[in-house]
C-alpha cells in the first residue's frame, strides 16, 4: 500500500491509527490491550515472546500491578529498540514459549520473574510470587531455578524465601519474617493436620509441630464474611476438639506491632507446653 496513502488514513479525521513503526490499527479508536501485544510482537519481530504482567495475566494470575507496558523477548542480537508501550528485552536464554490465545508467552516462572525485575513495590513481588505457587502455576523451586539463572539482585531473593519456606501470601510472608527473627521454635507453613483417626483438623498458616501449636493469619476481609466467619469458627472449633492451641493475628499487626505479635506467641507457647501434646499430626 502507498506510503502516501497510510499517511492520509492516519492523519487527522482518519480512520486508521499508527500504533508503532511500521505498525498499523486499522480503526482510529483507543487500543485494546490484545492490539498492544499483538503489536509489540509485530515490533519485535519473528521469534519474539510475550513474557512479564501481561504474559501472567493470559495465564489467569490476578495479583499484578497495573502496567501499560508489553514486555516482549527477542535474540539477543536482534536489533530492535523499545518503543512507546513496548519494552524490548534481549536475550540469550530465550525460553520455549507456550501458546496462550496465540500469542507466544514465556513460560509462568520466567514471566514471574520478569515480571518482579520490572516491579519496583517488593509487596506485590511477594503476591506474584505467592499466587503463581498457591495456585499451582508453578514449583517454588522454578522461581529459584529462575532467579538464579538471571543471575538478579538480593531484592527478589530476600522476597521469595518465604514462599521457599512454604508463606503462599504477603501476610504470610510478613509472618514467616517474623518468626525467623525471633527464637521462636522450629515452624511449618500451610501443612495439614489430622486427628489420630487420620480425620482433617485445618490448614494452619504457621505449624510449630513439638508443641502441636497453630497461629492463623486471619484478615478482617475474608474472615468478616457471612461464610468466612461460619468456617473460621468451624475450624477453631477443630482446633479446640482436638486439643490444639491456637493463636490469631491480625496481618496489619505483623508491621505495627511486631514486638506485641512475638510476645503473643512466646506466650500462646508457653501455654502449650503446659499440656500433654494431643495425638494429631501432619501430612
Amino acid at each position: 500500500m502507498a506510503r502516501s496513502t497510510i499517511s492520509r488514513r492516519c492523519g487527522p479525521g482518519g480512520t486508521w491509527r499508527i500504533l508503532l513503526p511500521g505498525v498499523v490499527l486499522l480503526e482510529n479508536g483507543e487500543p485494546t490491550d490484545e492490539h498492544k501485544i499483538e503489536a509489540g510482537l509485530l515490533h519485535a519481530g519473528e521469534g519474539s515472546i510475550l513474557t512479564g504482567v501481561r504474559a501472567l495475566a493470559r495465564y489467569g494470575l490476578r495479583n499484578l500491578p497495573g502496567t501499560e507496558e508489553v514486555h516482549v523477548l527477542v535474540p539477543a542480537e536482534r536489533s530492535v529498540a523499545d518503543c512507546a508501550f513496548v519494552h524490548i528485552e534481549r536475550s540469550r536464554r530465550l525460553p520455549k514459549p507456550r501458546e496462550r490465545v496465540g500469542v507466544p508467552t514465556a513460560p509462568v516462572p520466567r514471566a514471574v520473574i520478569d515480571a518482579c525485575r520490572r516491579t519496583p513495590d517488593l509487596d506485590m513481588v511477594t503476591a506474584m510470587m505467592a499466587e503463581a505457587v498457591q495456585r499451582g502455576f508453578c514449583l517454588p523451586q522454578a522461581l529459584a531455578d529462575e532467579l538464579d539463572e538471571a543471575r538478579r539482585g538480593s531484592s527478589l531473593r530476600d522476597a521469595l524465601l518465604p514462599i521457599l519456606g512454604g508463606a503462599r501470601s504477603v501476610a504470610e510472608a510478613d509472618a514467616w519474617n517474623l518468626w525467623q527473627r525471633s527464637d521462636l521454635p522450629e515452624c511449618r507453613w500451610n501443612v495439614r493436620i489430622f486427628d489420630a483417626n487420620g480425620t482433617f483438623i485445618a490448614k494452619p498458616d504457621g505449624w510449630c509441630d513439638e508443641l502441636a501449636f497453630a497461629w492463623e493469619i486471619d484478615s478482617l476481609g475474608y474472615h468478616a464474611g457471612d461464610v468466612g466467619f461460619r468456617d473460621t469458627l468451624a475450624r477453631n472449633a477443630r482446633y479446640a476438639a482436638a486439643g490444639i492451641v491456637v493463636l490469631q493475628t491480625l496481618p496489619s499487626r505483623l508491621r505495627s506491632e511486631p514486638g506485641k505479635v512475638v510476645a503473643e506467641l512466646r506466650a500462646a507457647l508457653d501455654s502449650a507446653r503446659l499440656r500433654p501434646r494431643p495425638d494429631v499430626r501432619l501430612r
